[in-house]
């Protein structure tokens, strides 16, 4: 089987926000309503002895056991075979019980109007109906053989793609020697995105 997912190593990210760029551009998302798949929050942490700049990608941590998709009452997220949580647009009722459901953040609505904007915004618009929306690990794109848009252009090569049932996947290495670990791991979600902490 494939079991696929991300590892992010806050040691090399940059901030320059290349990823929230590319992920935008590949999926279309309403970033006039500030709404993206994924999202690098920027901190700063100190004191008068020293401040400094912390980046914190964030996206759908694609659960095992994802909340979402328990609540969601048409059967619109679903879980591919891979691991991979999507949402069918065709089904999506715009409740919302997904994204009050989520412990991550990680679901926003697309509109009618955002359609109608993104059609402005970015020309031919793959998305014809509103729903609920989030990071699908540009899925489209895993199953021609390539890779989330993110991780392909990430500089500081922050973002590892793979497959966990793959011994050899960096990802798998990562995960199994501690050195990556889940966000959040105790709500028992079992998250497949996992962070590299800073020293």
């Amino acid at each position: 089987m494939t079991h696929y997912a991300m590892v992010i190593d806050l040691t090399t990210c940059v901030g320059c926000n290349a990823c929230m760029a590319a992920c935008s551009l590949e999926n279309q998302t309403p970033v006039w309503a500030d709404h993206w798949r994924t999202y690098v929050h920027d901190r700063e942490v100190g004191d008068t002895t020293g401040v400094q700049r912390r980046f914190i990608p964030r996206l759908c941590n694609h659960c095992d056991n994802p909340p979402c998709m328990s609540v969601c009452p048409s059967g619109a997220t679903h879980k591919t075979p891979e691991g991979v949580v999507l949402v069918e647009p065709s089904l999506c009722m715009g409740c919302g019980a997904c994204a009050m459901a989520c412990p991550y953040d990680a679901r926003y609505p697309a509109t009618a109007k955002d359609i109608q904007k993104g059609k402005e915004y970015y020309g031919r618009l793959h998305r014809n109906s509103p729903s609920m929306d989030k990071c699908s690990f540009c899925y489209h794109r895993l199953q021609k053989g390539g890779e989330p848009a993110c991780v392909q252009t990430c500089v500081g090569y922050a973002r590892i793609f793979g497959d966990l049932d793959q011994p050899d996947s960096p990802v798998t290495a990562l995960v199994r020697s501690g050195k990556a670990r889940p966000l959040m791991a105790h709500l028992g979600t079992r998250p497949n995105v996992y962070y590299i902490p800073e020293k």
